[in-house]
């Protein structure tokens, strides 16, 4: 697994400035974020895309979700001289909308006048897109757009949703009996749409709810590494050892469509973007230390995040 080297040392780092509340209108009413910027012109800026479900623009979500990891990124990554917008996707936090009522093409649409309004506001010639987890797919979908300077994937999927959650099924003891139903829900999502839950216990049941099985269907049958290798942007693929979601091997797939893209893996890094600190060596000790830092906002970001992202950004072109 190659790694990139981290070309920015962080020191007099300038005293970001007060955020600035965003939004823009779409047809279904105003979307919602949070500009961070450092004194004196943009260096580069960025859009931070959030993860999947109910995550809001700060990282945290009513799942239990306590992390402020995005938050804590855009400030680090603006006290760099990184213009950074973080967001509240349709539906979620302040923003309005059906979270349900969604589709690729429509976060796309969103993501496109969330780079304009950066880009108006900051005068940058560009934005980059920094795509969590979900959010790295959705970066992934909207390469194409104008004004994007190039993406940067934290934790995301290297194959198609529906490969990821069969590994997240078969490793949950509780679920892992309910696998074979799983699987058939899912090959009856993608061939008819209509998939049958009645032998998938409630968690999983809920993943195939009418409301969401069209995005779920788009997820399904999208695939990562295809849209990355079809991209000539910029992009950095970065991961975790220690994250239990969207484990390194996603981003092997990932490196592997695109060979001239960095690549680095965060020892000890877990799907919220910071360190865990396990008791011992074994899996229990990791998946518990791992679980902790979905749950504690003191915690900081793991200490080569931000260089390793702000060294990408930066970087003469």
């Amino acid at each position: 697994m190659r790694r990139a080297a981290l070309i920015l040392a962080l020191s007099a780092l300038p005293a970001a400035a007060e955020p600035v509340a965003l939004s823009v209108d779409r047809p279904f009413g105003a979307l919602h974020g949070t500009l961070e910027t450092a004194p004196g012109p943009a260096r580069a800026a960025a859009v931070i895309l959030p993860g999947s479900g109910p995550t809001d623009r700060d990282g945290n979500s009513p799942l239990g979700l306590r992390t402020d990891a995005y938050r804590l990124l855009a400030e680090a990554l603006a006290a760099q001289g990184i213009a950074t917008l973080r967001i509240d996707k349709r539906g979620i936090g302040a923003s309005a909308g059906d979270p349900d009522a969604v589709s690729l093409a429509a976060y796309r649409a969103d993501t496109e006048a969330w780079i304009a309004a950066i880009r108006a506001e900051t005068g940058a010639p560009c934005a980059w897109l920094i795509g969590h987890s979900e959010g790295g797919l959705l970066a992934l979908d909207a390469a194409g757009l104008p004004g994007v300077c190039g993406l940067v994937l934290l934790a995301a999927p290297g194959r198609d949703l529906g490969a990821l959650m069969r590994d997240q099924v078969a490793q949950q003891p509780a679920l892992a009996p309910a696998l074979p139903a799983f699987e058939t829900a899912l090959a009856a999502l993608v061939e008819t749409g209509a998939p049958d839950t009645a032998g998938l216990p409630p968690p999983l049941a809920a993943i195939f709810g009418p409301a969401t099985r069209g995005y779920l269907r788009e997820l399904v049958t999208t695939d990562p590494a295809a849209l990355l290798a079809a991209t000539d942007l910029p992009v950095l693929i970065l991961d975790g050892d220690a994250d239990i979601q969207v484990p390194p091997s996603e981003g092997d797939r990932l490196a592997a469509a695109r060979p001239d893209a960095p690549r680095i893996t965060l020892p000890g890094m877990t799907h919220t973007l910071k360190r865990a600190a396990p008791a011992d060596d074994s899996a229990a000790a990791l998946t518990a230390a791992s679980l902790a830092t979905y749950a504690d906002p003191s915690l900081p970001l793991h200490d080569v995040l931000v260089p390793a992202i702000a060294g990408v950004l930066l970087a003469p072109r």
